[in-house]
């Protein structure tokens, strides 16, 4: 099993030998104490509450969340037959563009699809009706509160390929709507998701009086320290005294904050012009966000440059230059077979790994509350070689 201890306010873990890395360990105790989150909301506000698994897909706990969440949403078909057939309630899909046979094979999977445009709606929204599917339609708002990445994580910026524009909405046949959907936010606070229901609930009233449900999206960061959860269900109160309407939230990262780590060892040791440390963990193949949003992972007992005695600046094995995790100080010097652990790993990290170069993916264990730690992958040269064809 993992052993947790608390050493100067962070949470260290040391990992069993039979578990070799790279590896991402999820902890279920802590993730049950999220879903209890989204319960409360649910309940308090009542409202729908979906697991977004772009940003999440684990199987092997779905079970576990199904108790606490409505079903799950998806940003294409794959991810809706895995929720139909892992999950086992209910199935949103939204994508910027379908294709007339995906709509068709989605009506079988999902009992919500969404349109990104009057354009799509009109070319198959009758499709999804005819199945007896519940039809949304993405409207971007032109309001946003995305705190990471800029504009690369923001879906309404300038430009943006995202949800049908306000100017259009007139020309849309709203009768062949059920849902009006809005996804503006990334990792945002409850003054991002309180300022999002209210600007919607200002500037699209007479859009939301005929439809039956309105689903706010994504980015709403529910169990980021902060964030103030009493305002968001005052606030989806409000908007459901007003509309008389269903509200749905699907959060992704929301759910799983702070719920896992990556553990990771050095490999080796290198010097030019300062200390350098290589890992069997990549930001190229492992945590692609780092290099993406950009962002700079946090290790446990590791320091800013200089903050401790001894900095190195940290990179994978890969061939890549830019392969780089960024420049931290530890107490001790490191050296090979000393094992680190990257934290808040569980969210778009391990959905996005990739093969690159041919490093293997780092495989999933699951710490379940009663201590005990189980593998869950064990992804090798046969999970590479599947991914390049026959």
């Amino acid at each position: 099993a993992l052993h947790l201890h608390e050493t100067d306010n962070m949470t260290s873990i040391s990992l069993p030998e039979n578990i070799p890395t790279p590896c991402f360990v999820l902890d279920v105790a802590r993730l049950r104490t999220n879903l209890e989150t989204a319960k409360r909301v649910r309940e308090e506000a009542g409202c729908k509450v979906l697991l977004a698994t772009k940003a999440f897909a684990m199987p092997a706990v779905f079970p576990m969340m199904r108790d606490y969440l409505d079903g799950t949403t998806a940003s294409g078909e794959h991810e809706a037959i895995m929720g139909h057939e892992e999950f086992g309630k209910e199935v949103h899909v939204y994508s910027p563009a379908y294709t007339e046979a995906e709509v068709q094979r989605l009506t079988k999977v999902a009992q919500h699809i969404y349109f990104n445009s009057e354009e799509q709606l009109a070319r198959f929204g009758a499709i999804a009706r005819e199945a007896g599917c519940k039809v949304g339609l993405r409207v971007n708002p032109g309001y946003s509160n995305a705190t990471l990445g800029g504009d690369l994580y923001n879906p309404t910026a300038p430009g943006s390929r995202f949800g049908e524009v306000p100017a259009m909405l007139d020309s849309v046949d709203w009768s062949g709507v059920d849902i009006f959907h809005v996804h503006a936010l990334c990792e945002s606070l409850h003054e991002g998701s309180v300022g999002l229901i209210e600007f919607v609930a200002d500037n699209f009233g007479k859009y939301i009086e005929q439809v039956s449900s309105v689903n706010f999206g994504g980015g709403h960061f529910l169990n980021k320290p902060g964030y103030e959860v009493a305002a968001l269900i005052a606030a989806i109160k409000a908007f459901k005294a007003k509309f008389d309407v269903e509200v749905v939230l699907e959060p992704g990262a929301g759910l799983v904050v702070n719920t896992g780590e990556l553990y990771a060892t050095v490999l080796a040791l290198h010097r030019n012009e300062m200390d350098l440390a290589i890992l069997d963990a990549s930001a190229s193949t492992h945590m692609p966000d780092v290099l993406e949003a950009p962002y700079r992972p946090d290790i446990v007992g590791a320091g800013e440059a200089s903050e401790l005695a001894h900095t190195y600046r940290l990179g994978g094995k890969t061939c890549m230059t830019g392969d780089v995790l960024g420049d931290y100080s530890f107490p001790e010097p490191l050296l090979p077979g000393r094992q680190l652990i990257f934290t808040d790993q569980m969210h778009y990290s391990f959905v996005k790994t990739n093969t690159f170069n041919g490093t293997p993916l780092a495989n999933l264990a699951i710490r379940w509350e009663d201590g005990v730690t189980e593998p869950i992958s064990n992804f090798g040269y046969d999970e590479f070689r599947r991914r390049l064809g026959r």
